[in-house]
């Protein structure tokens, strides 16, 4: 009971920073976009968010993000010394233990108060709001199940694994005066609280956004909070145990190391347990950076006027700020601000009244094929060109450091999107290849890299499908595509083989050559399944290689599946990621998306439209989650509108 109380001293002194947050914003914070994702319900649970409450929540931008400035805090307080125990159990001043054992007793303590923490969580608040939930009157399962997120795996793993072999190692301490050994076995399933780290202020917001929502949700969290076990502490504060664990793991053996002998039996085992914690520390302090950046992306995304779910997790913020944008027309300059992330440009105009959103986006350029340089200019100075696919902009800063701090941006944006396109790869079963490519100038001095034949199942020039007998696989000498006979049927001479003549395609034959051929296949009409694969998937909003079941279940066919962005509402299905025509495509449109039990080890879901049914296997469970996902905007139309280029003056 000493040390359970001692526990809970020491966690309320660490949430301080995190209660006065949380009293002060509980009524600000709503979770639109929990709510959002939570849509799949009836619409006589979600339909509660009144059109009165959107319109409050505009009004609330930037409030998102609060219980992560709270962690930073209090992974700052972790490192004092104040929450340590001086001495361990039953250990009175002065005692002559080792200062090792005192450590190693502290550790076991301060695991027995935890796992009980644990406990209150996975099996009282968890377990009795889940029976609430399956009643209808409260929330919907799903939503105590986004709370607690994998707590009952945490409980588990501490209660049946962890804590079961401090306490027989320390029971044997006298003869066996180690615990780097049982840290180290034990260490590597710690990573599991990477997912915790990350849905922790997901969590808080649900709490929040429920609280408000469902009476009961709350007078049921408000009865089990009255209760001796949690100490007059909030659910909020509990579910921060988890977070807060990790750090005091490291603190605790980083000083356990520092008091070994040097010439102690668990020396080496204790020194790469701590390696191996410093590394979950790290993973965990990794999942609540990059949730840090996912916020911060939704912030710009909330101050553009955006709505959430086309939020790419991929994307990132390089640079903003304001720019005057140079007229062509009048000669004169207006004031505009640019966003500008890793694969595009947000060209926007600040609103006169902002209500709601700050920004009114009016271009949208891609990274990809951008230039960027300095104007010299007299009348306008410190300008510089921006030129894309989408338009061409000048545009002028405030000072010539301004200018090159942009015209840097754009080259870093530019440099790494360059980077990334020319290191393109597809891969298929682990196989991973590069698409050649030699520019016009090269073609025949430089021997080509030859295209795998296994990565593409028709030729690539007249897209017909290759076989064994009347159509098999060769390939041009020139630029290294695999081709038909028939498409190759034509020798020129080869400088980087000595310019003796070897085989090519009839496209390299008359680039070399200058002959023309009878058939002339340019201009020639390409239907709506010859796109190649790889350069749509370049340009995807999604690509992978997926397996489509039969439709007895039991067998199906794996291939290169593909959902362009110029055709975002159309789902292509290639034999390999080098063919350079679909073999059949879906209109997604109008389809459900449904999420099957895992099976036999393999992620399914379903397409489903009256009676048309597809089932796909993921490779992942993630790779599955970002299919349905893509696949669910697609059916239910969502596209990015083209902007007005009339409009963005």
């Amino acid at each position: 009971m000493d040390g359970k109380a001692d526990c809970q001293q020491s966690v309320v002194k660490l949430v301080a920073a995190f209660e006065e947050h949380c009293r002060d914003s509980t009524s600000a914070q709503r979770d639109k976009q929990a709510g959002r994702q939570l849509s799949a319900f009836p619409a006589s649970q979600s339909h509660s968010l009144s059109r009165k409450e959107d319109k409050e929540e505009k009004g609330q931008q930037g409030q998102r993000g609060l219980s992560f400035k709270c962690l930073r805090s209090l992974r700052s307080k972790i490192r004092e010394d104040d929450w340590r125990r001086p001495q361990g159990p039953g250990l009175e001043p002065g005692s002559q233990e080792p200062e090792e054992k005192k450590i190693a007793l502290e550790l076991l303590e301060t695991e027995q108060a935890y796992v009980n923490r644990l406990h209150l969580l996975d099996q009282v608040f968890y377990t009795e709001l889940m029976k609430e939930a399956k009643t209808g009157k409260t929330v919907p399962e799903e939503v105590v199940k986004m709370i607690f997120s994998n707590i009952s795996s945490i409980y588990q793993f501490h209660a049946e694994f962890f804590l079961p072999e401090l306490q027989k190692r320390m029971e044997d301490w006298h003869h066996n005066p180690r615990i780097g050994d049982v840290i180290q076995k034990l260490a590597p399933f710690l990573k599991m609280y990477g997912e915790y780290v990350k849905n922790f202020d997901k969590a808080v917001e649900l709490i929040t956004a429920w609280s408000e929502k469902s009476p009961p949700f709350q007078e049921l969290i408000a009865d089990i909070q009255k209760r001796k076990v949690c100490a007059n502490l909030t659910l909020q504060h509990h579910m921060l145990e988890p977070v807060q664990r990790i750090p005091r793991y490291e603190l605790l053996l980083k000083d356990y190391v520092r008091k070994l002998p040097p010439q102690s039996p668990d020396r080496g085992d204790a020194e790469k347990a701590l390696e191996m914690i410093f590394m979950v520390a790290k993973h965990s302090n990794a999942a609540i950076a990059e949730m840090e950046r996912l916020q911060n992306l939704w912030v710009v995304y909330q101050r553009l006027g955006l709505e959430d779910d086309i939020v790419d997790p991929s994307n990132e913020l390089i640079k903003e700020g304001p720019i005057q944008k140079i007229s062509t027309r009048n000669n004169s300059t207006s004031e505009k601000y640019l966003f500008l992330f890793n694969n595009m440009l947000l060209y926007c105009v600040p609103k006169v009244i902002q209500v709601g959103a700050e920004f009114q986006v009016h271009l949208r350029m891609d990274v990809g094929g951008m230039k960027v340089r300095e104007l010299k200019d007299t009348e306008f100075p410190h300008t510089f060109l921006v030129s894309g696919k989408q338009r061409t902009l000048e545009l002028q800063a405030r000072s010539e450091e301004e200018m090159n701090d942009w015209i840097q941006a754009f080259q870093d944006a530019i440099d790494r999107k360059e980077k990334r396109s020319e290191t393109f790869k597809t891969a298929v079963h682990g196989l991973e290849t590069d698409t050649p490519a030699l520019k016009a100038e090269e073609l025949g001095r430089r021997a080509p890299q030859w295209v795998r034949d296994n990565l593409v199942t028709m030729c690539m020039r007249c897209r017909e499908p290759f076989n064994a007998i009347t159509r098999r696989r060769h390939h041009c000498r020139a630029c290294g595509y695999v081709v038909c006979a028939r498409c190759s049927d034509y020798k020129a001479e080869l400088q980087y083989d000595g310019n003796r003549p070897n085989r090519v395609c009839q496209e390299c034959f008359i680039f070399l050559t200058g002959h023309t051929v009878l058939e002339d296949r340019e201009g020639k009409h390409k239907g709506i399944l010859e796109k190649g694969a790889a350069e749509v998937s370049s340009r995807s909003l999604l690509c992978s290689s997926l397996q489509l079941l039969d439709k007895n279940g039991k067998g199906g066919t794996r291939g290169w599946f593909v959902i362009p962005q110029d055709d975002p509402l159309v789902l292509y299905i290639y034999a390999a990621p080098q063919d350079v025509r679909a073999h059949t495509s879906i209109p997604l449109l109008g389809y459900q998306v449904r999420d099957l039990p895992q099976s036999e080890s393999r992620h399914l879901f379903q397409l489903v439209q009256s009676r048309q049914v597809f089932t796909f296997v993921a490779d992942t469970e993630e790779l599955k989650q970002r299919w349905m996902k893509a696949m669910a905007r697609s059916a239910a139309g969502i596209t990015e509108e083209e902007e007005d280029e009339d409009e963005a003056e």
